[in-house]
């Protein structure tokens, strides 16, 4: 076994160093490098390992088995040469930021409910928490709150390795029984945890923690984070968007809510006034149709309800099949389709296959929508409303 040293517990802020090389196995998709020293942090406790160069060739990922540090390369390196490694300092102190935020608003959680972190995983865009106990909207603001005024008291982070019988007197999180040496990463008043990944020396460093979401998950709840840049980043999005609805709806931007409320209810109100008038439209269709017997008919931008409701209306009154087809902005076709005690099964299930179609419902009454034009609609109506 070859053992590296690891310079990231040594100085979290190391980007550059000097290694050499003591070994490069072939993989199946590429090669392993291990070095006698390395800065880069491996893939685990749910923390993505660390990403650049080694002498200009990329370090796809890094793992540690059984002991060993592997870096993953596409590219060969030469035993014995020495090289520089350069890790993505942006996307390490970024995954810091976001550990750290993580380890605070679980330790915070932990105090507040006793709720335990029994699930964490570091994705791109957010970091996902899950946690034994149920969380409503008002106690994550107040969680929020409490973890973003103990970041601004940029107390130091403590790293430490204490002593067995120390160990045992200290209430740190676990979400396993540890034996050896173990990591202990301490954020003064906030969280005690076990923990082997990287995180900033100062609580300031994370900048501000934002929680997104929570939702029921399994006996608990799911919450989703952000921390650092991401929440700089976050912020800036949703300000752009609310400055194009601002500018849309002619409002100012912290008005846009009230702005948005009036909207909807002029749309709600529109709405009533266009079905009113569908209503008399279907009715006079009705009419038009009553006693004809089978009827095919085709109307442009109908939504799905006023197709099925034009259906409904034409077939109450035109004894026999009545079958109605709106084309869609995309060039489909929503369908709606009725016979008074009738089983449409069959033809349904046929029509569907040659037009490319979906959809079903009951036996005298089907919706769906097919992706054919109106030639090879009508030809496929042509025997059936004879």
């Amino acid at each position: 076994m070859i053992e590296t040293e690891r310079l990231y517990y040594e100085d979290v802020y190391i980007k550059d160093f000097s290694a050499v090389i003591m070994e490069c196995r072939e993989g199946k998709q590429g090669y392993c490098i291990l070095l006698d020293r390395s800065a880069f942090y491996p893939e685990g406790g749910g923390q993505p390992s660390d990403v650049g160069f080694l002498n200009g060739t990329e370090v796809l990922e890094v793992h540690e088995k059984n002991g060993e540090l592997l870096h993953y390369t596409r590219e060969p390196l030469e035993p014995g040469t020495r090289v520089t490694g350069k890790i993505n300092w942006d996307r390490r102190f970024d995954l810091m930021q976001q550990h750290s935020g993580e380890h605070m608003v679980s330790g915070l959680i932990h105090e507040a409910f006793g709720y335990d972190n029994v699930g964490f995983h570091m994705g791109r865009d957010v970091i996902t928490i899950d946690f034994n106990g149920m969380l409503d909207e008002q106690q994550i603001a107040d969680i929020e709150k409490q973890v973003n005024e103990k970041i601004w008291e940029n107390a130091p982070v403590e790293i430490s390795y204490p002593a067995p019988e120390e160990l045992d007197a200290l209430p740190y999180r676990s979400k396993k029984e540890l034996t050896g040496r173990v990591r202990i990463v301490t954020f003064p008043g906030t969280d005690i945890c076990a923990c082997c990944g990287t995180h900033v020396t100062h609580t300031g460093e994370i900048g501000m923690v934002k929680l997104l979401s929570v939702v029921k998950f399994r006996d608990g709840v799911r919450m989703e984070m952000i921390a650092g840049r991401r929440v700089l980043e976050y912020l800036n999005m949703v300000n752009e968007q609310n400055h194009q609805v601002s500018v849309r709806l002619s409002a100012k931007p912290a008005r846009t809510s009230a702005a948005v409320d009036r909207l909807w209810e002029e749309n709600f109100h529109l709405k009533g006034c266009v079905s009113h008038m569908e209503e008399e439209i279907f009715a006079n269709e009705a009419f038009r149709w009553a006693d004809k017997g089978n009827v095919l008919l085709f109307r442009e931008n109908l939504g799905s309800d006023s197709v099925r409701r034009l259906a409904d209306a034409v077939t109450q009154s035109c004894g026999g099949l009545c079958a109605v087809f709106s084309k869609s902005q995309d060039g489909s076709y929503k369908y709606a389709m009725g016979q008074i005690n009738g089983n449409l099964s069959k033809l349904t299930k046929e029509m569907n296959q040659a037009l490319q179609g979906r959809g079903g419902g009951k036996p005298y009454f089907v919706q769906g929508s097919v992706q054919a034009d109106e030639h090879r609609i009508r030809f496929f109506f042509q025997g059936i409303m004879q």
